[in-house]
């Protein structure tokens, strides 16, 4: 991967005779893969200069992807300059982390509005495509591109790019988690170890530091990370090289100088340190011994429906300020509250309605908040096992991570915190949770499918030998414990045959089949668990725990009212022969349905 820094400043850009050395202009950088897949990392006014280089340069039209990391202005400022927007037969993606609310382009046409610039973006000759991101995976061209929330006022996503046997990470406005690790001390817990797994083995981290420990106290909450704080994960992370990046417009180019031959002597020869430079550019090279690294489970453009945002969040915390102050934080981004007083009172909502988020009080109703925690995460039922439970602190000095992380605890809210670092932290945990169980749309021929379902005749009729059958045949066929015939109605999937289930019906939005109705052919599922659409789907993550699908449309008048299918609960893979012998007992039951 070849490596182009265009802007390196944070905050504000800051050109001038005192940082010449290492560059005024704000967040941008230029990344391109072996093959010429060609990335920018957002779009501050360093990307002013990059657009350009690209228009010199230029002898066909572009094809180019920009990743922008959130919309906070030194971010973004580069947009509306950007040359290649305003040339025509040139397409760029943009990707930005999704809102609860406004579209991407809507935020980014925000700052174009007539009062503050004089060109919108109905003026961009280019094709523009916007793309709203949560966490998780997704390629662009040769290059898979990992997204995860980082710690930052703005809701925020680092990026991990990984192509030709090499990994950048570029992980810029991110503020750790515990304050001890802030100063370069304590242990790495909670969020902060995740953020560690997500650096883990890159090649190139190119890491915000703004702040030094020594600033810090000053600035907390404002969401930037310490010299000391990613000297620490990056050696935990055993990163190979570190760049220093989101230079502080305070500091001038012989602080910065100061900075790093100070974060060099701490890194020794555990990796290469430093300073990312306004027009420099390196090349990314494999090691000898490639690292691996962990995959992320989700789908990083999973579209995220706009029901599935109704998130329930559980407040229980004791301290009458504090609990106001985080049901405002709920409510203002519309997300469902509901409050809890004891334990007691926690443990009955997660049975009855469990939460997509739970903030615990570390001390509520005179009860010790890591047992309720430990008590939900262990309970038989296992209703919020996979909630995130995330502990609420009235300071730093009840944020006992370690026993927290025991309990079960999935992070820590620590007073004092603004009402917008609370909105952006809610929002993250709410969005993460949201995307692992998205249900499928009706088809554009839904009023059709439907008139040709009722007009036949056969919902609600009694079990037939004609179709049994053929599912016991299917059963035997892929030995699996299920086969089944389903007919998807408005809001129900009902089985006309289902050997070897107790029910005849489901609510539609639990079903597999209703995205196979979407396509002819086949629609397989080989591992649930590892699809953002189907992990939290309450037939994978609890009873009856299914872990592979595989349906194959039925017709009646042409129409796709529902499916034959075949599940299991253990991954599967079918083979061409698998896929032909359900194809042809799909025709079966077509003609049974007349």
């Amino acid at each position: 991967m070849r490596v182009r820094f265009w802007g390196v400043r944070g905050s504000i850009a800051k050109p001038g005779p005192a940082t010449v050395r290492y560059g005024g202009n704000t967040s941008c950088v230029e990344v391109r893969s072996a093959a010429g897949t060609l990335l920018i990392l957002d779009c501050g006014t360093g990307a002013h200069g990059l657009g350009h280089a690209l228009v010199a340069e230029r002898t066909t039209p572009y094809r180019g992807h920009m990743l922008i990391t959130h919309t906070h202005w030194d971010h973004i400022q580069g947009f509306p300059f950007f040359a290649p927007f305003f040339l025509r037969g040139d397409e760029w993606d943009v990707y930005a982390p999704r809102g609860l609310r406004e579209s991407l382009r809507d935020t980014l046409a925000g700052q174009m509005q007539y009062k503050y610039f004089p060109v919108s973006v109905e003026q961009f000759e280019a094709t523009l495509r916007y793309h709203d991101l949560v966490e998780g995976d997704f390629t662009i061209g040769d290059i898979r591109v990992t997204a995860r929330y980082l710690n930052h006022p703005a809701l925020t996503l680092g990026y991990r790019l990984e192509v030709d046997g090499v990994s950048v990470v570029y992980a810029t406005d991110h503020e750790p988690h515990s304050r001890e690790l802030a100063e370069g001390r304590g242990e790495l817990a909670g969020e902060d170890r995740r953020h560690v797994d997500f650096l883990a083995g890159a090649d190139l981290l190119i890491h915000d530091t703004q702040y030094t420990a020594a600033e810090y106290p000053s600035k907390v909450g404002w969401g930037h990370s310490t010299v000391e704080s990613v000297l620490t994960v990056a050696r935990a992370a055993r990163v190979r090289r570190l760049a220093l990046f989101h230079h502080d417009p305070l500091r001038d180019d012989n602080a910065l100088e100061f900075l790093v031959e100070a974060a060099r002597h701490e890194a020794g020869t555990d990796f290469e340190v430093f300073a990312a430079t306004e027009g420099a550019s390196l090349d990314v090279v494999p090691t000898v011994v490639p690292r691996d690294r962990q995959a992320a489970a989700l789908a990083a453009k999973t579209s995220v429906p706009d029901a599935m945002l109704a998130q329930t969040v559980l407040v229980a915390v004791d301290e009458p300020s504090l609990r106001e102050r985080l049901a405002e934080a709920v409510k203002a981004d519309d997300l469902m509250l509901t409050t809890a007083d004891s334990g007691e009172d926690v443990l009955k909502a997660a049975r009855t309605t469990p939460p997509s988020l739970l903030l615990l009080g570390r001390r509520l109703g005179g009860e010790d908040g890591f047992e309720t925690a430990r008590t939900l995460r262990k309970g038989p039922e296992g209703y919020a096992r996979d909630v995130p439970i995330v502990l609420v602190a009235a300071g730093e000095g009840e944020a006992d991570r370690t026993a927290g992380a025991e309990a079960g605890a999935t992070d820590w809210l620590v007073a004092p915190f603004s009402m917008l670092y609370a909105r952006t932290r809610i929002r993250a945990w709410a969005l993460r949770q949201a995307c692992r169980w998205i249900a499928a749309s009706a088809p554009p021929d839904e009023a059709e499918r439907l008139r040709a379902l009722h007009d036949n005749g056969i919902l609600d009729t009694p079990v037939e030998e004609r179709f049994d059958r053929i599912t016991r045949l299917a059963k035997r066929i892929f030995d699996v414990p299920a086969a089944m015939v389903t007919l998807i109605d408005k809001e129900r999937q009902w089985f006309k045959s289902a050997p070897g289930l107790d029910m005849r019906e489901t609510p539609r939005d639990l079903s597999f089949c209703s995205y196979t109705i979407h396509q002819e052919g086949m629609f397989v599922v080989p591992d649930a668990l590892a699809d953002p659409r189907f992990a939290d789907n309450p037939v994978v993550a609890a009873g009856p725990r299914l872990r592979f699908y595989a349906g194959r449309p039925v017709h009646i008048d042409g129409r796709r009212v529902g499916t034959l299918c075949v599940v299991d609960n253990r991954p599967r893979q079918l083979g061409a022969d698998d896929l032909k012998a359900l194809d042809d007992l799909a025709v079966l039951v077509e003609k049974e349905l007349g």
